[in-house]
Protein backbone atom coordinates (compact mmCIF):
# COMPACT_ATOMS: atom_id res chain seq x y z
CA UNK A 1 0.00 0.00 0.00
CA UNK A 2 1.48 3.34 -0.91
CA UNK A 3 2.29 5.91 1.76
CA UNK A 4 0.43 8.92 1.47
CA UNK A 5 2.98 11.58 0.70
CA UNK A 6 5.35 8.79 -1.66
CA UNK A 7 3.64 9.20 -4.79
CA UNK A 8 1.73 12.47 -5.24
CA UNK A 9 -1.67 12.03 -7.22
CA UNK A 10 -2.50 14.45 -10.34
CA UNK A 11 -4.84 17.56 -8.31
CA UNK A 12 -8.25 17.72 -9.34
CA UNK A 13 -10.56 20.33 -9.89
CA UNK A 14 -11.54 22.21 -7.25
CA UNK A 15 -15.36 23.44 -6.70
CA UNK A 16 -17.10 25.83 -5.30
CA UNK A 17 -18.48 24.55 -2.46
CA UNK A 18 -15.97 22.05 -0.29
CA UNK A 19 -17.65 19.03 1.27
CA UNK A 20 -17.04 18.38 4.74
CA UNK A 21 -14.90 15.28 5.88
CA UNK A 22 -13.73 12.88 8.60
CA UNK A 23 -12.31 9.66 8.42
CA UNK A 24 -12.41 6.57 10.86
CA UNK A 25 -9.52 4.43 10.57
CA UNK A 26 -7.57 6.87 8.28
CA UNK A 27 -4.34 4.60 8.94
CA UNK A 28 -5.57 1.65 8.27
CA UNK A 29 -5.61 -0.04 4.53
CA UNK A 30 -8.69 1.81 3.80
CA UNK A 31 -7.92 5.25 5.40
CA UNK A 32 -5.07 5.41 3.62
CA UNK A 33 -6.19 5.41 0.17
CA UNK A 34 -8.98 7.75 1.26
CA UNK A 35 -6.18 9.83 2.37
CA UNK A 36 -5.09 9.55 -0.71
CA UNK A 37 -7.79 10.53 -2.97
CA UNK A 38 -8.63 13.70 -0.43
CA UNK A 39 -4.86 14.63 -1.04
CA UNK A 40 -5.43 14.84 -5.06
CA UNK A 41 -8.69 16.81 -4.90
CA UNK A 42 -7.62 19.67 -2.80
CA UNK A 43 -10.35 22.44 -2.40
CA UNK A 44 -13.25 20.05 -2.94
CA UNK A 45 -12.81 18.86 0.67
CA UNK A 46 -12.19 19.98 3.83
CA UNK A 47 -10.89 17.17 6.17
CA UNK A 48 -12.50 17.64 10.09
CA UNK A 49 -11.02 14.99 11.86
CA UNK A 50 -9.17 11.73 11.17
CA UNK A 51 -9.05 9.18 13.66
CA UNK A 52 -6.90 6.07 14.25
CA UNK A 53 -5.91 3.67 16.56
CA UNK A 54 -1.86 3.45 17.27
CA UNK A 55 -0.15 4.83 14.72
CA UNK A 56 0.39 8.48 15.92
CA UNK A 57 3.27 9.04 13.47
CA UNK A 58 1.47 8.15 10.30
CA UNK A 59 -1.84 9.69 11.39
CA UNK A 60 0.20 13.52 12.53
CA UNK A 61 1.37 13.13 8.76
CA UNK A 62 -2.15 13.00 7.39
CA UNK A 63 -3.43 15.45 9.35
CA UNK A 64 -0.99 17.90 8.74
CA UNK A 65 -0.52 16.69 4.73
CA UNK A 66 -4.85 17.42 4.51
CA UNK A 67 -5.16 20.03 7.08
CA UNK A 68 -7.23 18.23 9.43
CA UNK A 69 -8.87 20.39 12.15
CA UNK A 70 -8.37 17.23 14.95
CA UNK A 71 -6.47 13.88 15.02
CA UNK A 72 -7.74 11.48 17.55
CA UNK A 73 -6.03 7.95 18.30
CA UNK A 74 -7.80 5.58 19.83
CA UNK A 75 -5.04 4.45 21.93
CA UNK A 76 -4.98 6.33 24.96
CA UNK A 77 -0.81 5.28 24.92
CA UNK A 78 0.63 7.52 21.61
CA UNK A 79 -1.65 10.55 22.85
CA UNK A 80 1.53 12.49 23.89
CA UNK A 81 3.18 11.44 20.92
CA UNK A 82 0.70 12.76 19.19
CA UNK A 83 0.67 16.14 20.04
CA UNK A 84 4.40 15.90 19.90
CA UNK A 85 4.39 15.58 16.65
CA UNK A 86 1.26 17.97 15.45
CA UNK A 87 2.76 20.53 18.08
CA UNK A 88 2.76 24.12 16.20
CA UNK A 89 0.56 22.98 13.35
CA UNK A 90 -2.52 24.28 15.15
CA UNK A 91 -4.72 21.00 14.62
CA UNK A 92 -6.13 19.20 17.88
CA UNK A 93 -4.75 16.19 18.81
CA UNK A 94 -6.75 13.66 21.25
CA UNK A 95 -6.83 10.34 22.54
CA UNK A 96 -8.96 7.69 24.35
CA UNK A 97 -12.52 6.53 23.69
CA UNK A 98 -14.15 9.29 24.74
CA UNK A 99 -12.08 11.41 22.47
CA UNK A 100 -12.86 9.10 19.60
CA UNK A 101 -16.77 9.50 20.26
CA UNK A 102 -16.38 12.89 20.28
CA UNK A 103 -14.54 13.30 17.07
CA UNK A 104 -16.80 11.19 15.00
CA UNK A 105 -19.66 12.99 16.26
CA UNK A 106 -18.64 16.57 15.12
CA UNK A 107 -20.80 17.65 12.40
CA UNK A 108 -19.66 16.86 8.83
CA UNK A 109 -21.08 16.32 5.64
CA UNK A 110 -19.55 12.77 5.24
CA UNK A 111 -17.76 10.09 6.90
CA UNK A 112 -15.80 7.48 5.98
CA UNK A 113 -16.34 4.69 8.22
CA UNK A 114 -12.79 1.97 7.79
CA UNK A 115 -12.58 0.98 11.56
CA UNK A 116 -12.22 -2.75 11.04
CA UNK A 117 -14.28 -5.27 13.97
CA UNK A 118 -16.74 -4.19 16.47
CA UNK A 119 -14.44 -1.30 17.52
CA UNK A 120 -16.10 0.63 14.55
CA UNK A 121 -19.34 0.42 15.58
CA UNK A 122 -19.96 2.79 18.27
CA UNK A 123 -18.13 6.03 16.90
CA UNK A 124 -19.90 5.20 13.64
CA UNK A 125 -23.55 4.93 15.38
CA UNK A 126 -22.30 8.36 16.61
CA UNK A 127 -22.35 9.89 13.57
CA UNK A 128 -24.95 8.53 12.12
CA UNK A 129 -26.84 10.16 15.40
CA UNK A 130 -25.65 13.47 13.74
CA UNK A 131 -27.36 12.80 10.36
CA UNK A 132 -24.33 12.17 8.80
CA UNK A 133 -23.49 10.83 5.32
CA UNK A 134 -21.64 7.05 6.20
CA UNK A 135 -19.52 5.76 3.74
CA UNK A 136 -19.46 2.39 4.76
CA UNK A 137 -16.03 0.29 4.51
CA UNK A 138 -16.62 -1.54 8.38
CA UNK A 139 -18.88 -4.94 7.33
CA UNK A 140 -18.87 -5.65 11.33
CA UNK A 141 -21.39 -2.66 11.79
CA UNK A 142 -23.89 -4.75 9.35
CA UNK A 143 -23.13 -8.11 10.61
CA UNK A 144 -23.38 -7.43 14.57
CA UNK A 145 -25.95 -4.57 14.73
CA UNK A 146 -27.71 -4.39 11.32
CA UNK A 147 -30.96 -4.00 12.61
CA UNK A 148 -30.24 -1.59 14.72
CA UNK A 149 -27.87 0.31 12.74
CA UNK A 150 -30.15 0.68 9.43
CA UNK A 151 -32.83 1.73 12.05
CA UNK A 152 -31.08 4.17 13.20
CA UNK A 153 -29.75 5.33 9.60
CA UNK A 154 -33.55 5.74 8.69
CA UNK A 155 -34.66 8.07 11.92
CA UNK A 156 -31.52 10.37 11.37
CA UNK A 157 -32.55 10.03 7.51
CA UNK A 158 -28.59 9.65 7.19
CA UNK A 159 -27.55 8.02 3.85
CA UNK A 160 -25.72 4.48 4.27
CA UNK A 161 -22.80 4.22 0.79
CA UNK A 162 -21.16 0.93 0.28
CA UNK A 163 -17.39 1.13 0.61
CA UNK A 164 -17.02 -2.75 0.09
CA UNK A 165 -16.02 -3.30 -4.00
CA UNK A 166 -19.14 -5.98 -3.76
CA UNK A 167 -21.33 -3.59 -2.41
CA UNK A 168 -20.49 -0.40 -4.19
CA UNK A 169 -21.15 -2.66 -7.19
CA UNK A 170 -24.24 -3.48 -6.66
CA UNK A 171 -24.55 0.40 -5.19
CA UNK A 172 -24.13 1.07 -8.83
CA UNK A 173 -25.54 -1.24 -10.41
CA UNK A 174 -29.14 -0.87 -9.21
CA UNK A 175 -28.79 3.39 -9.84
CA UNK A 176 -32.07 4.96 -8.35
CA UNK A 177 -33.89 1.56 -8.42
CA UNK A 178 -32.24 0.74 -5.02
CA UNK A 179 -33.64 -2.61 -5.07
CA UNK A 180 -37.20 -2.46 -6.67
CA UNK A 181 -36.86 -4.20 -9.71
CA UNK A 182 -34.22 -6.61 -8.52
CA UNK A 183 -34.94 -10.50 -8.66
CA UNK A 184 -31.50 -11.22 -7.30
CA UNK A 185 -27.87 -9.89 -6.54
CA UNK A 186 -24.80 -11.70 -7.17
CA UNK A 187 -21.57 -10.75 -5.01
CA UNK A 188 -18.18 -12.12 -6.44
CA UNK A 189 -15.10 -13.45 -4.61
CA UNK A 190 -11.96 -14.01 -6.21
CA UNK A 191 -11.32 -17.42 -3.95
CA UNK A 192 -8.73 -15.93 -2.06
CA UNK A 193 -4.92 -17.85 -2.10
CA UNK A 194 -6.08 -21.20 -1.56
CA UNK A 195 -9.15 -21.46 -4.24
CA UNK A 196 -7.66 -24.88 -5.65
CA UNK A 197 -6.44 -26.24 -2.36
CA UNK A 198 -8.07 -29.79 -0.95
CA UNK A 199 -8.99 -29.97 2.69
CA UNK A 200 -5.60 -31.85 3.81
CA UNK A 201 -3.49 -29.00 2.21
CA UNK A 202 -5.53 -26.55 3.83
CA UNK A 203 -4.95 -28.18 7.39
CA UNK A 204 -1.59 -26.92 7.12
CA UNK A 205 -1.33 -23.44 6.18
CA UNK A 206 0.44 -21.11 7.45
CA UNK A 207 -0.23 -17.55 8.25
CA UNK A 208 2.63 -16.25 6.29
CA UNK A 209 0.56 -18.14 3.10
CA UNK A 210 -2.96 -16.53 4.26
CA UNK A 211 -1.46 -13.10 4.06
CA UNK A 212 -0.47 -13.39 0.25
CA UNK A 213 -3.66 -12.86 -1.48
CA UNK A 214 -3.76 -12.73 -5.58
CA UNK A 215 -5.49 -9.95 -6.05
CA UNK A 216 -6.41 -7.42 -3.45
CA UNK A 217 -3.78 -5.08 -0.80
CA UNK A 218 -6.09 -5.26 2.23
CA UNK A 219 -5.11 -5.42 5.98
CA UNK A 220 -4.56 -8.63 7.95
CA UNK A 221 -7.90 -9.45 9.29
CA UNK A 222 -9.86 -9.00 6.24
CA UNK A 223 -7.01 -10.92 3.86
CA UNK A 224 -7.83 -14.08 6.78
CA UNK A 225 -11.06 -13.74 6.39
CA UNK A 226 -10.56 -13.58 2.32
CA UNK A 227 -8.64 -16.74 2.84
CA UNK A 228 -10.96 -18.61 4.52
CA UNK A 229 -14.12 -16.97 2.34
CA UNK A 230 -15.90 -16.06 5.57
CA UNK A 231 -15.95 -12.46 3.61
CA UNK A 232 -18.12 -13.69 1.77
CA UNK A 233 -19.92 -14.64 4.65
CA UNK A 234 -19.91 -11.83 6.41
CA UNK A 235 -20.98 -9.50 2.73
CA UNK A 236 -24.08 -11.73 2.40
CA UNK A 237 -25.12 -10.15 5.52
CA UNK A 238 -23.90 -7.06 5.24
CA UNK A 239 -26.11 -6.90 1.52
CA UNK A 240 -29.33 -8.39 3.55
CA UNK A 241 -29.41 -5.51 5.45
CA UNK A 242 -28.13 -2.85 2.85
CA UNK A 243 -30.58 -3.91 0.08
CA UNK A 244 -33.32 -5.55 1.78
CA UNK A 245 -32.62 -8.90 0.22
CA UNK A 246 -33.51 -11.99 1.65
CA UNK A 247 -30.30 -14.20 2.06
CA UNK A 248 -32.18 -16.07 -0.76
CA UNK A 249 -32.04 -13.95 -3.49
CA UNK A 250 -28.22 -13.56 -2.61
CA UNK A 251 -25.98 -15.57 -4.48
CA UNK A 252 -22.08 -15.95 -4.65
CA UNK A 253 -19.85 -16.55 -7.46
CA UNK A 254 -15.77 -17.56 -7.64
CA UNK A 255 -14.58 -15.02 -10.04
CA UNK A 256 -10.91 -15.35 -9.93
CA UNK A 257 -10.10 -12.36 -11.95
CA UNK A 258 -11.81 -9.91 -9.85
CA UNK A 259 -12.79 -7.43 -12.22
CA UNK A 260 -16.80 -8.36 -11.74
CA UNK A 261 -17.49 -7.02 -8.64
CA UNK A 262 -21.08 -7.30 -8.34
CA UNK A 263 -23.91 -8.20 -10.39
CA UNK A 264 -27.49 -7.14 -10.40
CA UNK A 265 -30.52 -9.65 -12.30
CA UNK A 266 -33.57 -7.60 -12.36
CA UNK A 267 -37.17 -9.24 -13.10
CA UNK A 268 -37.19 -9.34 -16.62
CA UNK A 269 -33.64 -11.68 -16.74
CA UNK A 270 -31.44 -8.58 -17.48
CA UNK A 271 -28.02 -8.37 -15.71
CA UNK A 272 -26.33 -5.54 -14.91
CA UNK A 273 -22.74 -5.88 -13.68
CA UNK A 274 -19.92 -3.62 -12.35
CA UNK A 275 -16.42 -4.01 -13.68
CA UNK A 276 -13.31 -2.50 -12.24
CA UNK A 277 -9.81 -2.79 -11.82
CA UNK A 278 -9.02 -4.26 -7.97
CA UNK A 279 -8.56 -1.19 -6.76
CA UNK A 280 -10.27 0.02 -3.82
CA UNK A 281 -10.10 3.76 -4.49
CA UNK A 282 -12.98 3.34 -7.04
CA UNK A 283 -15.26 2.31 -4.78
CA UNK A 284 -13.81 5.04 -2.32
CA UNK A 285 -14.32 7.49 -4.84
CA UNK A 286 -18.09 6.58 -5.59
CA UNK A 287 -18.82 7.05 -2.08
CA UNK A 288 -16.74 10.36 -1.82
CA UNK A 289 -18.48 11.70 -4.70
CA UNK A 290 -21.89 10.58 -4.82
CA UNK A 291 -24.58 11.24 -6.11
CA UNK A 292 -22.09 12.59 -8.87
CA UNK A 293 -18.50 11.31 -10.19
CA UNK A 294 -15.43 12.69 -9.43
CA UNK A 295 -11.83 11.13 -10.88
CA UNK A 296 -9.59 8.82 -8.75
CA UNK A 297 -5.54 8.19 -9.30
CA UNK A 298 -7.22 3.95 -9.51
CA UNK A 299 -6.00 1.19 -11.78
CA UNK A 300 -7.84 0.79 -15.35
CA UNK A 301 -9.41 -2.57 -16.46
CA UNK A 302 -7.67 -3.30 -19.95
CA UNK A 303 -10.11 -6.00 -21.12
CA UNK A 304 -7.63 -7.08 -23.99
CA UNK A 305 -4.75 -7.66 -21.38
CA UNK A 306 -7.52 -9.10 -19.00
CA UNK A 307 -8.72 -11.52 -22.11
CA UNK A 308 -11.47 -13.45 -20.51
CA UNK A 309 -13.83 -13.81 -17.62
CA UNK A 310 -14.76 -16.73 -15.67
CA UNK A 311 -17.17 -18.31 -12.39
CA UNK A 312 -17.40 -20.96 -10.65
CA UNK A 313 -19.76 -21.93 -7.89
CA UNK A 314 -17.99 -21.61 -4.22
CA UNK A 315 -17.19 -24.84 -2.50
CA UNK A 316 -18.78 -24.73 0.99
CA UNK A 317 -17.66 -28.19 1.62
CA UNK A 318 -13.83 -26.78 1.55
CA UNK A 319 -14.86 -22.96 2.60
CA UNK A 320 -17.70 -24.02 5.38
CA UNK A 321 -17.29 -20.17 6.58
CA UNK A 322 -20.03 -19.26 4.04
CA UNK A 323 -22.56 -22.01 4.73
CA UNK A 324 -22.39 -21.14 8.73
CA UNK A 325 -22.97 -17.66 7.74
CA UNK A 326 -25.84 -18.11 6.23
CA UNK A 327 -26.88 -20.18 8.46
CA UNK A 328 -26.47 -17.34 10.89
CA UNK A 329 -28.36 -14.84 8.69
CA UNK A 330 -31.64 -17.25 8.83
CA UNK A 331 -31.46 -17.85 12.55
CA UNK A 332 -31.39 -13.71 12.79
CA UNK A 333 -29.84 -10.82 14.57
CA UNK A 334 -28.47 -12.53 17.45
CA UNK A 335 -26.51 -15.54 15.61
CA UNK A 336 -24.19 -12.76 13.15
CA UNK A 337 -23.64 -10.83 16.13
CA UNK A 338 -21.73 -14.26 17.35
CA UNK A 339 -20.65 -15.13 14.21
CA UNK A 340 -18.88 -11.90 13.70
CA UNK A 341 -17.58 -12.03 17.35
CA UNK A 342 -16.23 -15.53 17.21
CA UNK A 343 -14.65 -14.71 14.16
CA UNK A 344 -12.57 -11.53 15.12
CA UNK A 345 -11.91 -13.90 18.24
CA UNK A 346 -10.22 -17.27 16.37
CA UNK A 347 -8.74 -15.54 13.28
CA UNK A 348 -5.90 -13.48 15.74
CA UNK A 349 -5.42 -16.41 17.28
CA UNK A 350 -4.72 -18.27 14.10
CA UNK A 351 -2.40 -15.43 13.13
CA UNK A 352 -0.16 -15.89 16.60
CA UNK A 353 0.03 -19.42 15.50
CA UNK A 354 -2.20 -20.91 18.26
CA UNK A 355 -4.62 -22.14 16.29
CA UNK A 356 -4.83 -23.95 12.55
CA UNK A 357 -6.14 -22.22 9.53
CA UNK A 358 -9.47 -24.87 9.44
CA UNK A 359 -9.78 -23.84 13.13
CA UNK A 360 -11.35 -20.63 12.26
CA UNK A 361 -14.70 -21.75 10.76
CA UNK A 362 -14.55 -24.39 13.75
CA UNK A 363 -14.46 -22.13 16.23
CA UNK A 364 -17.14 -19.94 14.75
CA UNK A 365 -19.62 -22.81 14.41
CA UNK A 366 -18.89 -24.52 17.84
CA UNK A 367 -19.52 -20.70 19.62
CA UNK A 368 -22.93 -20.39 17.54
CA UNK A 369 -23.65 -24.22 18.92
CA UNK A 370 -23.40 -23.18 22.54
CA UNK A 371 -24.99 -20.02 22.03
CA UNK A 372 -28.08 -21.32 20.06
CA UNK A 373 -30.19 -20.70 23.07
CA UNK A 374 -29.72 -17.36 22.60
CA UNK A 375 -30.81 -16.71 19.37
CA UNK A 376 -34.38 -15.46 20.44
CA UNK A 377 -32.76 -12.46 22.29
CA UNK A 378 -32.94 -8.87 21.81
CA UNK A 379 -30.21 -7.09 19.94
CA UNK A 380 -31.79 -4.00 18.82
CA UNK A 381 -30.35 -1.94 20.52
CA UNK A 382 -26.15 -1.43 21.08
CA UNK A 383 -26.34 -2.33 24.29
CA UNK A 384 -27.95 -5.62 23.67
CA UNK A 385 -25.35 -6.13 20.33
CA UNK A 386 -22.71 -5.50 22.81
CA UNK A 387 -23.62 -7.60 25.28
CA UNK A 388 -23.87 -10.88 23.13
CA UNK A 389 -20.52 -9.70 21.21
CA UNK A 390 -19.09 -9.95 24.68
CA UNK A 391 -20.98 -13.17 25.50
CA UNK A 392 -19.41 -14.88 22.11
CA UNK A 393 -15.90 -13.78 23.01
CA UNK A 394 -15.88 -15.35 25.97
CA UNK A 395 -16.95 -18.45 24.52
CA UNK A 396 -14.69 -18.39 21.33
CA UNK A 397 -11.37 -17.59 23.53
CA UNK A 398 -12.04 -20.50 25.40
CA UNK A 399 -12.31 -22.46 22.64
CA UNK A 400 -9.51 -21.38 20.62
CA UNK A 401 -7.77 -21.63 24.10
CA UNK A 402 -8.58 -25.41 24.34
CA UNK A 403 -7.41 -25.79 21.08
CA UNK A 404 -4.12 -24.35 21.15
CA UNK A 405 -3.48 -27.01 23.99
CA UNK A 406 -4.38 -30.34 21.76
Amino acid sequence: MKHILSSPSPRLAPVEAPRRVSVLGSTGSIGRNTAEILAAAQGRFEVEALIANSNAALLAEQARALGARIAVAADESVGDELKARLAGSGIEAAAGRSAVLEAAARPVDWMMAAIVGIAGLEPTMSAIAQGTRIALANKECLVSAGACFMAAARRANCAIIPVDSEHSAIFQALGERQGKEAERIILTASGGPFRTFGVEQMATVTPEQALKHPNWDMGAKVTIDSATMMNKGLELIEAHHLFGLEGGRIDILVHPESAVHGMVEFADGSIIAQLGAPDMRTPIAVALAWPDRMAAPARRLDLVELGRLTFEAPDEKRFPSLRIAREALGEGPVATAILNAANEIAVPAFLAGRIGFLDIPAVVERTLERHAGDFSGAADSLEGVLEFDRLARATASELTASLSQD
